[in-house]
C-alpha cells in the first residue's frame, strides 16, 4: 500500500475525489434528497472534514436514516455509513469507480417512489444543547466503581449514572458515569432507540433499565 501511494497516491486519490464530486452532484439532483457540505465547513471539527464522506439528507422524503440504510440494504444490498434520524452516510474510497457509484446511484433514484411507500418514522425528541450539558455529580471512577443498582428508565431522572449510554451516531456518549440524568436525555434516548438508533454499551440493550448510583445513607 506505501508504495503505491508513493508511486501513484496523487492520481488514485485525485480520481476518488473527482468520482466524489461527480456522485455528490448526481445525488443532490435527486428529488428530495440533500447532500451536506457547505453547512458542515466552518463548524466545529470541520477541520477532519473528509469529502468521500457523502453525507445525504433524506428528511425531506418523510423517511428516517434508519429506514433508508434498511431498504438499501434489504432492496439492493448496498451498505451505507453512519445513519441517524434524517440523514444516510455512503463513504467512498479509491477502490471504488463508476460501476459502484452506478450502483449507489441507480438505489438512490428509486428511494422517492419507495419512500412513500414506508410507514411514518417514529419523531426522535431531541434536547437542546443545554439539555445535553451534563452536571457532574461524582467521579466517573467513583460512580462505576462503587455501591450501584439497576432501576427502571422511567425512575432515572435526577439520578446519577453509573455507566455509560452512547447513541450512535454521533458516537459521543449521552451518559456518562458521574453525571445527573435529565428527562430530556432518557426521552431522547428511548425515542431514538424506538426509531432505529443503536445504543451499543448499554447494559440493558432494550434501555427499559439504567445502573444508577446507589444512594448511600449518611452517617450523623
Amino acid at each position: 500500500m506505501r508504495r503505491q501511494m508513493v508511486q501513484h497516491g496523487t492520481q488514485l486519490i485525485g480520481d476518488a475525489l473527482a468520482l466524489t464530486e461527480r456522485t455528490r452532484q448526481a445525488i443532490e439532483r435527486i428529488p428530495g434528497l440533500h447532500v451536506l457540505r457547505d453547512e458542515l465547513l466552518a463548524e466545529e471539527a470541520s477541520h477532519d472534514y473528509d469529502p468521500m464522506h457523502v453525507l445525504i439528507d433524506v428528511q425531506e422524503l418523510g423517511v428516517s436514516g434508519y429506514q433508508v440504510a434498511d431498504w438499501l440494504r434489504s432492496e439492493h444490498r448496498l451498505d451505507v455509513g453512519i445513519n441517524d434520524h434524517r440523514r444516510v452516510e455512503a463513504t467512498l474510497s479509491i477502490a471504488d469507480d463508476e460501476q459502484t457509484t452506478a450502483r449507489l446511484l441507480e438505489a438512490l433514484q428509486q428511494l422517492p417512489a419507495a419512500a412513500r411507500t414506508m410507514p411514518e418514522p417514529p419523531e426522535v425528541a431531541l434536547p437542546s444543547a443545554a439539555e445535553l450539558e451534563p452536571v457532574i455529580a461524582a467521579l466517573p471512577r467513583d460512580a462505576f466503581f462503587g455501591p450501584v443498582e439497576t432501576v427502571p428508565v422511567a425512575e432515572t431522572a435526577g439520578r446519577v449514572a453509573a455507566e455509560q449510554v452512547t447513541p450512535y451516531p454521533p458516537g459521543i456518549p449521552a451518559l456518562l458515569p458521574g453525571e445527573v440524568i435529565n428527562q430530556a436525555v432518557v426521552d431522547y434516548l428511548r425515542t431514538g432507540l424506538a426509531a432505529g438508533m443503536v445504543i451499543p454499551d448499554a447494559a440493558d440493550p432494550t434501555l427499559d433499565t439504567v445502573r444508577v448510583v446507589r444512594s448511600v445513607p449518611t452517617e450523623e
